[in-house]
This record gives C-alpha cells, sequence and structure tokens, in this order.
C-alpha cells in the first residue's frame, strides 16, 4: 500500500501513541518515499481546517477530536492479545439495521468501529463476535462507541442459535487464513529483524515504515477469536514479534532524527 502526504502523517501520529509529531520529522519520513516538503506541509494545513490534528506548539501537530479517540484505541494493540479470555460459547451482539445507510461518512466510521473490533454480519443487520474480550459485553459496547458506533445502538449477548445458524456462524471468519498470516507475517518480521543491523539507515527507516504499517494494521484489525477457532500460540507468537518490530523501528526512527538510544 502506497503512502501519501495524508496517510503518511496520520499513521506516523497514530503510531506516537498519542506523542505530537514535528513538522520536520513529517518532512524527512516523506522524503524516504519522494512526497516532497510542500505536500507535507499543505497537507498538516488541510488536516487542521478538516478537524483532525491541531498545532500543539509552533510546527509541532496532534490528533484531535474522533481521530484522538480512534489513535487510543490503536495504542492499545501491544497488549490487544493479552486483554482476551476464556469464552463461555456465548456471542456478542450488534444490532445495526435501524441505524440507517444513507449517511456514508457514518457508516464507513460505524463499519470501522464494528471491523476493529472484530463484527462479522450474520444476517442483514445482525453482527457477532465470540464473547471472549476482556469486560464483556459492557467493555466492547464503551470501546465500540468511542470508536464511532451511534451510542443508540442495540449491544447485547446472544446464544442459543437455530442449528442452521449454529453452523454458519464459524464460517464468519476464515481461521485458517489467520492461522496462516500469524505464522508468514511473524517469520518475515523476524528476518526482517535480523538483517536491519547489515542496511543503510535510511532503508531501514523507509522499510520499517512501510512493514511496521502493515503488521500493526494486522494486529488492530485481528479478531482476537478464541480456540479453536484460530491458534492462539500463533497469534501470541506473531504479536510478540510485531512487538520486537516495533521496538526496533522506534531505535531506528531515534537514530534518524539524531536522538540517543532510549
Amino acid at each position: 500500500m502506497k503512502f501519501t502526504a495524508k496517510s503518511l502523517i496520520l499513521d506516523m501520529l497514530l503510531a506516537n501513541e498519542g506523542e505530537p509529531l514535528s513538522a520536520r520529522d513529517a518532512v524527512q519520513a516523506a522524503a524516504l518515499f519522494d512526497i516532497g516538503e510542500s505536500s507535507v506541509r499543505v497537507t498538516l494545513l488541510r488536516l487542521v481546517a478538516d478537524g483532525l490534528i491541531e498545532a500543539s506548539d509552533r510546527g509541532v501537530y496532534r490528533l484531535r477530536g474522533a481521530a484522538h479517540e480512534l489513535a487510543g484505541e490503536v495504542a492499545t494493540w501491544r497488549t490487544a492479545d493479552a486483554r482476551t479470555r476464556p469464552w463461555s460459547g456465548a456471542w456478542i451482539a450488534v444490532h445495526s439495521a435501524p441505524l440507517g445507510r444513507s449517511d456514508r461518512q457514518r457508516l464507513r466510521v460505524r463499519q470501522r468501529a464494528l471491523n476493529m473490533l472484530g463484527f462479522r454480519e450474520l444476517d442483514p443487520g445482525l453482527l457477532l463476535r465470540p464473547d471472549n474480550l476482556e469486560g464483556g459485553v459492557e467493555a466492547v459496547r464503551e470501546r465500540l462507541i468511542k470508536l464511532g458506533l451511534e451510542p443508540d445502538a442495540a449491544v447485547f449477548v446472544a446464544d442459543h442459535f437455530d442449528p442452521a445458524r449454529r453452523a454458519r456462524l464459524a464460517g464468519l471468519w476464515d481461521g485458517a487464513a489467520l492461522n496462516r498470516a500469524y505464522r508468514e507475517l511473524a517469520r518475515e518480521l523476524e528476518a526482517w529483524t535480523t538483517q536491519v543491523d547489515a542496511m543503510p539507515l535510511a532503508q531501514a527507516a523507509h522499510e520499517s515504515l512501510l512493514m511496521g504499517r502493515h503488521a500493526i494494521r494486522q494486529v488492530v484489525f485481528d479478531p482476537m477469536l478464541p480456540s479453536p477457532m484460530v491458534d492462539v500460540d500463533a497469534r501470541r507468537q506473531f504479536v510478540d514479534a510485531v512487538r520486537a518490530y516495533d521496538r526496533t523501528g522506534q531505535a531506528i526512527w531515534r537514530r534518524m532524527r539524531g536522538l540517543p538510544p532510549k
């Protein structure tokens, strides 16, 4: 996936765990992807005008509003695999049919919230996920609303489906594909981490952004399914590999900015 000035700036801010981003750092990162300084500075002004970011100091920017709430959720990716609990077999359901579909922006935000928490549609307007997340339905409802689901949406625990729906439920997620992705991405990240010290600094920084964007997105949008729907040990190893990769990437960018190691 190719970076634009907008996607690069927002991704860097989302990865900063609430810390601001200087225009200088944004320009430096953009140069690795042949994005010019003027494009970065115009994009920063547009993002301010759109209400997605704000200036926290001269030439320094941070997320605001809904983007800030999204950043808070994204920042939890490092502990996402630890925020599960044993599954009783019950499901958390969202009834979205009464919410309307005419407002495209509202629909996009709603769908992103549901995707981030692993919901899939069983019947039109009825979306479900296993009830295996810490805090249960109350915590899931709170997170969904924080991410943009309408507060009047019905979010509840469901169980005892008829045989036909029970048979369809497990097929809403491709567990085999998730398992393959866990193992393949973990291998790629581990291989990159062992080779990065031999790379020129600019190449390492370029690749760390590209691979990091993909790997972290995989964790953020992972449905965190219980066993036996997926191999939870493979998922844990994958998330461990992403955490190690992220630490390496953060160290590379500190070097790029001339900062001492943490």
